[in-house]
Parts: C-alpha cells; sequence; structure tokens
C-alpha cells in the first residue's frame, strides 16, 4: 500500500469515532460522544468523499460495532476509492453497546479481523491498526508479527500501533509492512518525540484528537454543559480541557482564544487553522478530525484548499503558548 502521508502537504483523513452515537463501559461511563444521527452521518462521509477525502479511520469498538457497520453503509460502491483504517484489540458487547475488556493475543486479532470485515463489508482492510496503547513491547512484537500473517493472506495491507510511546510505536515500526503510528496531537498538546519517530521510521503520523476532543472548534466557549452520553461530560483521566459535568475548562478556553487570532489567518477558521498547524509540524502529519454532520464535514474538508500555517504564523503560535 502507498504510503498515506504520500507525497502531499496536506493529507487530511475522518476519524468516525464521534458518529458511533452512545457506548459505555461496564461501571455505564459514557466512552461516545452522546445521540447520533445516522442518515446525517452517512450524508456527511458522502459529503468528505465528494470534497475529496479519502481516508477514514474508525475502530471496532467504536459503538460497538456500530461505527465499522455505519461507514461500511456509507462507502458502498465507493470502497474501492478511499483508504479504510480499523483498529483491534478491545472487547465488547455489540447488543448492550458495553466495552467489556481488552484481548492483547494474536489469536483475538485473527478473530477481530474477521469480524471487522464483516461490518465492514469489504475483503481487506487498508490499514489495521493496535488499539491498545500500553501492551508490553515483547507481546507486541508477537502481535506485528500476526499483522505480517494478515498481510500475505491478503486480509490487510499495512498496520500499525495507536500509542503515544514512542518506545512501544518503534516495535511495530519494525515490520516491513507497518506504514504508519496513531498519537494524539494538537496545538495545545504537541507531541515531538513522536512526530521525529515518524521522520525516522518513514511513517505517516495520524493524528488523532487534532482539534483536542472540541475545543479548538470554537463551539465551547459558552460555558454550557455536555450531554450526560458526552465522554467529555465524565471525562476520563487521559482526556483534559473538561471538568466533570460542567463543560470545557475556563484556562482551555482561555489559551484557545488567545490562539484565535493567528489560527484565523488567511480566512481560516479556527477548525481549521488547527489542521493548518498539524501540516506545518511535518509532511507526514495526517489529521483525522471527527464530524457528526455535513456541515462539520465541510469544514474540515475546507482547510485542505488553505494548507499548512506559514512559518512566521508557526512562530506566533510557539510564542503565545510559551514553548
Amino acid at each position: 500500500m502507498e504510503k498515506i502521508h504520500g507525497n502531499s502537504d496536506r493529507v487530511l483523513g475522518f476519524g468516525c469515532w464521534a458518529i458511533a452515537g452512545e457506548w459505555w463501559d461496564t461501571a455505564g461511563q459514557p466512552l461516545g460522544w452522546g445521540k447520533t444521527d445516522d442518515e446525517e452521518s452517512v450524508r456527511a462521509i458522502h459529503r468528505a468523499l465528494d470534497l475529496g477525502v479519502t481516508f477514514f479511520d474508525t475502530a471496532d469498538v467504536y459503538g460497538a460495532g456500530h461505527s465499522e457497520r455505519l461507514l461500511g453503509r456509507a462507502l458502498g460502491r465507493r470502497r474501492a476509492d478511499v483508504t479504510v483504517a480499523t483498529k483491534w484489540g478491545n472487547l465488547f458487547d455489540e447488543r448492550t453497546r458495553t466495552l467489556t475488556g481488552a484481548d492483547p493475543t494474536p489469536e483475538y486479532a485473527r478473530r477481530a479481523l474477521t469480524a471487522s470485515l464483516a461490518r465492514l463489508g469489504t475483503d481487506h482492510v487498508d490499514l489495521y491498526q493496535l488499539h491498545l496503547g500500553d501492551v508490553e513491547p515483547r507481546r507486541a512484537a508477537e502481535l506485528r508479527d500476526a499483522c505480517e500473517e494478515f498481510v500475505e493472506e491478503g486480509l490487510v495491507r499495512a498496520y500499525g500501533w495507536s500509542t503515544d510511546d514512542p518506545r512501544r510505536a518503534a516495535v511495530f515500526a519494525a515490520g516491513a509492512h507497518c506504514t504508519a503510528v496513531q498519537y494524539r496531537a494538537n496545538v495545545l498538546q504537541d507531541a515531538p518525540e513522536m512526530h521525529a519517530l515518524c521522520e525516522t521510521a518513514d511513517l505517516a503520523g495520524i493524528i488523532r484528537s487534532p482539534l483536542a476532543m472540541g475545543l479548538l472548534t470554537g463551539r465551547h466557549g459558552n460555558g454550557r454543559a455536555l450531554e450526560a452520553g458526552d465522554i467529555r461530560s465524565a471525562p476520563p483521566a487521559w482526556l483534559p480541557g473538561f471538568g466533570d459535568g460542567g463543560g470545557a475548562e475556563p484556562e482551555w478556553l482561555a489559551r484557545v482564544e488567545a490562539l484565535r487570532e493567528v489560527l484565523t489567518s488567511d480566512g481560516r477558521t479556527l477548525t481549521q487553522g488547527a489542521l493548518a498547524w498539524l501540516w506545518a509540524r511535518g509532511p507526514r502529519t495526517v489529521p483525522i478530525p471527527g464530524f457528526r454532520s455535513v456541515a462539520q464535514a465541510e469544514e474540515n474538508a475546507g482547510a485542505m484548499a488553505k494548507g499548512p500555517l506559514g512559518e512566521a504564523e508557526t512562530a506566533e503560535v510557539e510564542r503565545i503558548l510559551g514553548r
């Protein structure tokens, strides 16, 4: 499979977590983004395709299988025109939409892949990613070897790991068909070590949370509370920027406001400026912003016409944040 990052400085993917609808852990904590409209999600995917977006990233656990099923339905006959990435490692109950555990064994990887292919309605996955960020490196090497088997069998074109640990990511990067690593990065939370790994290991950097879970859209500045089914209403420890039940935290909103002028330069929206900053970090970065509507799909895709932030704007961002 051709490297996802290709030769462009503005490759954009769409992340399919937000369209998965509501789902929970066994304690009842929300893991989705609240209620969604499946038909609007399908329209948004179709609009993204029309605007030139050809990379969609999902996971088997998003909505306990629902995101994969929805993406497969929306792509339909256009499946051959896009790159589809999904992830495995989590256990879940589709009937109750509940995350039930994790399984980092090669045996489960094969079962999970078979199930994902069925939900997506396809005979192969373009990018298959381990979704457990803290797997012990020796076990990870076994999973990497399993992925090589999947490639040989034609079930997977390439593979990667969704992890924020460059030492772990390097284990997968040693594989012949590892082409990407997925990690969190945005203008508020940079990841220089992960960017560097992508350069040295010749990997695409699939950037999750490029809009800081919505903080960089500018839609959380009015102090509004989030609905109970939204993960941000009861944020886990790894999700900063939101208070428990109280919406976005003021200090994070203040940073966003401080960046607004520079990020909205050259007619960009705040969202488009945040994506432009990531492209300016290097040509290997592939942001995958989420979406739940046609309007959001159009705004995200519109960033491609503007391209990366310029050097002066990038330097101003660093000055404002004191980095």
